[in-house]
């Protein structure tokens, strides 16, 4: 029965993408042992070192449906490691003994490595299409709401002007950053691993890196200078990169939550019956899309400190902190998915509410008060103009007057500043900076329609 709520059957649709836990689900992942066990025999019938016949009778014979998966559990559980049980049916299943050629010259490392690489490979692809996806909606609301004016906030108060499309521009980046990062790591994780006991291929002879070029193409993987049973950089990159995304889907959560809450009300998460709703008060609509966001930021954090710490191997293989992976980086890799169908499916249907935004606006006038203290500063020096309007601010809090007023009350803003440009500063439209220029410049970083292609 399940005790986590990734594994939950009413609680793990609400952590995990369906779509990658079929990736790393128990037959498909043995599914991918035996394609690495088939791919070695072939390459190696190829090069005279294994019968042709056994090559044959290997790729014909052994199918997934073939494994009896109740005796395989418990056979992995006496023996504690996954391929030598797998191996024992495979001499059982294959005619002629032609089984006793599978996995020559291997070592178990080298087939479960190289396998959960082309895990990796099938379900980074989704991560990838996940991100794509994510930037398309990012940039269609960075651009729609461009001149959408709101409150930006700093430690929580009221700042200076913002627009909402200069926020979404600015979750945007993160996720193109993103995706050239996983441009990167791909080259660096796409790689077999083929070393043998300790990874020197002393089993194969003068043949050894004839094999592992082979094998290497034949999966179409990469083949890196010396096999990597016990240097774990670029595997731990790939978790630390799923945690990088998952915080910045974290950090949009967080936005959300927070404009979200009932006395801003300036977003507000897609309608759905019965979702967010509370037992005990009718009323609230709780964004629960947008928390689960900063909770698998969260979960996601601890997974990469945990593939942090299962990385510091002993010499030339590892003696158990190899099976801390083995937890670590499907759960990262679904976490993540999850997060990314959570985030997208949050954000296609997120009620922006334009009017409220400015509201909040015209009810903070003084968050253009940077502006007055930068019109005043050539006249009197930045220093001074800004505790000047600090104390119009005070004045005008504990008079309860306008801070037009406050300002134009004030002799060392009235001699410098008349009224008219006073009022011309006090809008909020008129302070955003080069915030269009960012946007454009955002944009100018996305796919184009007619290509398809990064510009």
């Amino acid at each position: 029965m399940p005790v986590t709520a990734l594994d939950s059957p009413y609680l793990g649709s609400l952590f995990g993408s369906k779509t990658l836990r079929a990736v790393f689900e128990a037959r498909a992942t043995v599914e991918r042992y035996l394609e690495v066990e088939i791919a070695l025999a072939e390459v190696e019938a190829a090069l005279g070192l294994i019968p042709p016949e056994a090559s044959t009778a290997l790729k014909s014979e052994l199918t997934i449906d073939r494994i009896d998966f109740e005796q395989y559990a418990r056979d992995v559980e006496r023996v504690g490691f996954p391929i030598v049980p797998l191996l024992d049916q495979i001499v059982q299943l294959v005619s002629d003994d032609y089984g006793e050629y599978a996995h020559w010259g291997a070592t178990t490392q080298d087939i479960m490595d190289t396998a959960l690489v082309l895990q990796l490979r099938e379900a980074l692809g989704h991560i990838d299409d996940g991100l794509h996806k994510l930037r398309r909606i990012l940039a269609a609301q960075a651009d729609q709401h461009r001149s959408t004016l709101m409150l930006g906030r700093s430690q929580l108060q009221h700042a200076l002007p913002v627009t909402f499309g200069f926020k979404a521009a600015t979750w945007l980046t993160m996720f193109q950053r993103h995706s050239q990062r996983l441009a990167q790591l791909e080259e660096r994780l796409y790689v077999i691993q083929f070393g043998g006991a300790v990874g020197t291929l002393a089993s194969l002879g003068s043949q050894g890196e004839a094999v592992q070029r082979a094998l290497a193409a034949k999966l179409g993987l990469g083949v890196t200078p010396t096999p990597w049973h016990t240097t774990r950089d670029s595997l731990t990159e790939s978790v630390t990169f799923l945690a990088n995304v998952a915080a910045s889907l974290g950090k949009i959560g967080q936005d959300v939550v927070l404009l979200a809450q009932s006395d801003v009300g300036e977003v507000h998460e897609r309608a759905v019956p019965g979702r967010g709703v509370s037992s005990a008060m009718p009323q609230k609509h709780n964004p629960i899309s947008a928390q689960l966001l900063t909770v698998l930021a969260s979960k996601l954090a601890g997974h990469a400190e945990g593939m942090l710490r299962a990385s510091v191997h002993d010499h030339e293989r590892a003696s158990g902190r190899w099976m801390e992976e083995w937890g670590i980086v499907p759960e990262a890799v679904v976490l993540t998915g999850g997060a990314l169908d959570l985030a997208i499916d949050l954000l296609e249907g997120l009620e922006i509410d334009v009017d409220q935004m400015r509201a909040n606006v015209e009810a903070s006038e003084f968050i253009v008060s940077e502006a007055v203290m930068m019109a005043l500063a050539p006249h009197i020096g930045r220093q001074r103009a800004h505790d000047i309007v600090a104390r119009a601010v005070q004045t005008a809090v504990g008079k309860g007057i306008s801070f037009h007023q406050a300002l134009s009350s004030t002799p060392e803003i009235a001699d410098k500043l008349s009224g008219k440009e006073l009022s011309s500063i006090l809008e909020p439209g008129r302070y955003l900076g080069v915030s269009d220029a960012f946007i454009d410049r955002a944009l100018a970083n996305e796919e184009s329609p007619a290509t398809g292609t990064d510009s």
